[in-house]
């Protein structure tokens, strides 16, 4: 693979991170009352589509085995998930130490 594309993935990968972190936050926050503008909450949840979709694009113009494909799919949808997991349990934990 060469640099671009190792740019472009690793841009992508950021970019649904931050994208998802904020997903989680927002719906977090209205579910406990904490407002949050319709404009942000719709903007997370389209950076999270998008970089998904930006994922799928460029693995689908990649010149890559399927396996490597799936692989790099399957790693990119579990670090989303691992994120949002992160993010809600630091939740949690801080909730928790916030009621002794």
């Amino acid at each position: 693979m060469v640099l671009n594309e190792k740019g472009y993935y690793f841009t992508v990968i950021m970019y649904g991170l931050f994208s998802v972190i904020s997903v989680q936050k927002s719906v977090r926050d209205r579910l406990e009352g904490i407002p949050v503008t319709d404009i942000y909450y719709g903007i997370s949840w389209f950076s999270t589509i998008l970089a998904i979709v930006l994922l799928v694009v460029g693995l689908w113009n990649a010149t890559l085995l399927p396996s490597e494909k799936g692989y790099y799919a399957f790693a990119f949808l579990l670090a989303l998930f691992g994120a949002i997991a992160v993010q809600k349990n630091t939740r949690d934990s801080q909730d928790f130490g916030k009621r002794d």
